[in-house]
């Protein structure tokens, strides 16, 4: 099977949107964040109970996560739920699952 060739414009686009993706992870409590919200939708009270995360701190990584076209958002009475946006953070948080947290021998 031959070599699918990428043009270099497209191939840097591509890199640089891996890089955004990767730096937004890079972050542990936006990893975590990320973690919680990939089981399912979640308001900030329950992020805060899950993981430990000081509601001023949680408040700015997510709107990191907002920013980044990660998360959506809706609204519902008082309450702001959370979930996950992006498809390729599920796929990468899915690898980072299986390598990190899934018992794997490779540690």
């Amino acid at each position: 099977m031959p070599a699918q060739t990428i043009d270099p414009e497209t191939m840097q686009q591509a890199a640089a949107e891996a890089s955004r993706l990767m730096k937004a992870l890079a972050n542990p409590d936006r990893l975590l964040i990320l973690c919680e919200l990939s089981g399912g939708e979640r308001c900030v009270s329950e992020l805060e109970a899950a993981l430990g995360i000081l509601q001023p701190t949680l408040s700015q990584q997510l709107s990191v996560l907002r920013e980044e076209a990660l998360v959506d958002t809706r609204r519902e009475g008082r309450q702001i739920y959370y979930r996950v946006r992006s498809p390729r953070a599920l796929a990468v948080l899915k690898v980072l699952y299986q390598q990190f947290c899934g018992g794997g021998k490779n540690r």
